[in-house]
């Protein structure tokens, strides 16, 4: 017990240490942004307040609380200093929600105002960036709140049951994890919507409405479609989302407008839709899914045995 107690310590010591160490890193580097664009640029008034608020969003808020997290961890007194830490996670969720936002803004700003692009160049000059874009360093909150996950988690990990730690601890580990998925969350919305966005530009026309609130992107790739009537194979681009299988096939070469683009054959909806293999369920060359829907047989094909067994886990996970 007694040397069990003392390896617990050790590795808590160390990572202790370490997010001490990297927290005084993450100051530093909190503190370039404060000191050389927010201090300055509020007092010279470049850019207008509300336009200094979408690009910086709560980073002052956000340096105060890690500095008050650093002086506890100066001090050891990691339990109450990670547990006052904890009330201000709640900023790091509301920065990534603003992260998308402010890189725009910062990307007009640069664009349209000169004396602020000529300023954000001068300031990067400085040794202290070392090289660094301003773009660089408006993701760290971000990348610290997942390095904190890890952090309390080991320091959960190694420290004594018998002691009122674990409780303060566990109750970091928690909220931090809560944030962090709802970082991740944010994140997934927003890739997502690129996606969506992305389908519907390849679409020829308007008709097919791919932008739908509560659809997500889970798919897209070229299989062939089995006629009924012993016709060729016909080769189709397919795109599937979670409520929706949408069949495509490329538009004439020489199209003036929409050489590179899709033309939308079928719109399948999933909600009545069965998926089975055909065959494809031994390490064969390829395989063959039949798609049931109310008035109409899919049968889809592909010599790649891998991309059918994906395609067929895909579907059947988009019908559930």
């Amino acid at each position: 017990v007694e040397d069990q107690r003392a390896r617990w310590e050790r590795k808590r010591s160390r990572t202790a240490k370490e997010l001490l160490e990297t927290e005084h890193k993450y100051l530093e580097q909190l503190d370039l942004v404060l000191t050389y664009f927010v201090t300055i640029l509020k007092a010279k008034g470049t850019l207008k307040p509300a336009v200094l608020e979408i690009i910086f969003g709560p980073l002052e808020s956000l340096y105060s609380a890690s500095h008050v997290l650093s002086l506890h961890l100066e001090k050891g007194n990691l339990g109450p200093g990670l547990e006052n830490f904890c009330q201000s996670l709640d900023l790091y969720g509301h920065y990534a929600e603003n992260l998308e936002q402010a890189n725009k803004t910062l990307k007009e700003q640069v664009r349209k105002n000169k004396s602020f692009r000529r300023f954000k160049k001068l300031q990067e000059t400085r040794p202290q960036f070392q090289g660094r874009k301003l773009e660089d360093l408006l993701p760290l909150p971000l990348q610290r709140l997942h390095q904190y996950k890890h952090f309390f988690r080991d320091l959960l990990e190694n420290t004594s049951p018998d002691t009122a730690e674990p409780q303060k601890l566990a109750k970091a580990v928690k909220s931090v994890c809560e944030v962090s998925h709802w970082v991740q969350d944010i994140f997934d919305k927003r890739e997502n919507s690129l996606q969506l966005l992305r389908v519907q530009k390849l679409l020829k026309g308007q008709k097919t409405q791919v932008l739908t609130p509560g659809r997500w992107y889970v798919r897209e790739g070229w299989l062939l479609v089995v006629p009924s009537k012993g016709e060729e194979l016909k080769r189709r681009m397919f795109f599937l989302f979670s409520d929706i299988l949408i069949a495509t096939k490329p538009c004439h070469p020489l199209h003036l407008l929409n050489s590179n683009k899709l033309s939308c054959q079928a719109v399948y909806p999933l909600h009545q839709c069965s998926v089975d293999k055909v065959f494809g369920h031994t390490w064969s060359q390829g395989g063959l899914l039949s798609l049931s829907f109310p008035h109409k047989t899919l049968l889809l094909m592909s010599s790649n045995q891998q991309e059918i067994n994906d395609w067929y886990q895909s579907l059947k996970a988009a019908v559930r």
